[in-house]
């Protein structure tokens, strides 16, 4: 993972990038924010929905996750999050918590704002179901697209990847989610717009249009994965990145949480 950031153009001098492990004011800020809401409003988010109806028991740790994510978020007393439509409900749920604990205990924590893209970007589809969000956690790896992926796997993913009946390239993401898909994908990585996507391929079906989706695809992906592979052999400077980072976040942490203390009784002020 921290390859892989660094590989997309997160910059270590400029962002804190760090094992969230390595900080322990997350879990005790968590176990803080979690006796602020109820088992009623967690049991309603939807991430466990989903997960929890492919489980016979829960653990305990995928039903407080989201409070745990409103403590990584509180932690840093964040302002703006970038978030997917699925995770806005776990944004909310940060909101009241923030809003909840100065309420009660006096004003700590800014109520974090939701950063959202474009409608037709929020949330890429599943290659093998565009019904489907793309997940890492599919069963299917030909659902999604990774950034390690050969060249080949690209191709291959894209040539199987579900439309229609339909040849021509249109975009339509009600009626032709499938293809839409493709050219949301197409469209995020070239920066050209939908419509102008259409129109210069109005010549191919989409057969061989995804031929070209690949060759997008692989053209974006190829510098990433080679700075993923230089960066993977290369484990110490990877090690030396969290450390350092680990070092920054915590003393960010510790001041929040030794706030936190004195406000709920934890400590004399």
């Amino acid at each position: 993972m921290t390859a892989t950031l660094l590989s997309c153009g997160i910059n270590s001098d400029k962002s804190i990038l760090f094992q969230q492990s390595r900080v322990s004011q997350h879990v005790e800020l968590c176990w803080v924010l979690g006796s602020l809401t109820t088992m009623a409003r967690l049991g309603h988010l939807p991430q466990f929905k989903e997960k929890s109806a492919r489980l016979k028991e829960v653990p305990l740790g995928i039903f407080i996750y989201p409070v745990l994510q409103a403590a990584d978020i509180l932690l840093y007393k964040g302002t703006h999050v970038p978030v997917g439509e699925d995770q806005l409900q776990h944004l909310q749920l940060a909101q009241h918590l923030a809003r909840t604990f100065n309420n009660r205990f006096g004003e700590t924590f800014p109520v974090p704002k939701a950063i959202i893209g474009e409608d037709s970007i929020g949330r890429l589809k599943s290659l093998r179901d565009p019904l489907k969000k793309m997940s890492k956690s599919d069963a299917d790896p030909r659902s999604r697209i990774e950034l390690t992926d050969s060249s080949e796997a690209i191709l291959d993913k894209c040539k199987k990847a579900i439309t229609d009946f339909t040849s021509a390239v249109t975009f339509d993401p009600r009626e032709r989610p499938g293809i839409a898909n493709l050219i949301t994908i197409h469209s995020m990585l070239s920066g050209i717009n939908p419509e102008d996507i259409c129109k210069e391929n109005a010549h191919l079906d989409t057969g061989k249009y995804k031929l070209v989706v690949a060759k997008v695809v692989e053209d974006k992906l190829s510098p990433i994965r080679e700075k993923i592979r230089d960066l993977m052999s290369r484990p110490q400077h990877l090690e030396d990145v969290l450390e350092e980072g680990a070092e920054k976040a915590s003393s960010i942490a510790e001041l929040t949480w030794q706030e936190v203390k004195t406000k709920i009784g934890f400590k004399l002020s």
